[in-house]
């Protein structure tokens, strides 16, 4: 399944931070974050009300010590589909 979204997530230390060069979103938890993207992607009129948009968030890698990388080689990425 193609995202339609693409966004870089990181926890820095207190939240869910879910980021690309137009959009920022963060949540004290998984669910919050969810809902601040939708609310976050709603709220910049690039798609109308009602849309139904699938959302790819990569985890920052960098946020990991380098000694534990190579067993996290798949960590936490999410696929969610939201609508609008």
């Amino acid at each position: 399944m193609k995202a339609d979204v693409e966004l870089i997530l990181i926890h820095d230390g207190e939240q869910w931070v879910g980021h690309n060069a137009s959009l920022r979103a963060q949540g004290e938890t998984l669910a919050s974050l969810d809902e601040s993207v939708r609310r976050a992607l709603r709220d910049s009129g690039a798609w109308p009300a009602g849309t139904r948009l699938t959302v790819f968030m990569g985890f920052d890698f960098a946020t990991i010590p380098t000694w534990l990388r190579q067993y996290h080689n798949h960590y936490f990425n999410r696929l969610i589909t939201l609508e609008l």
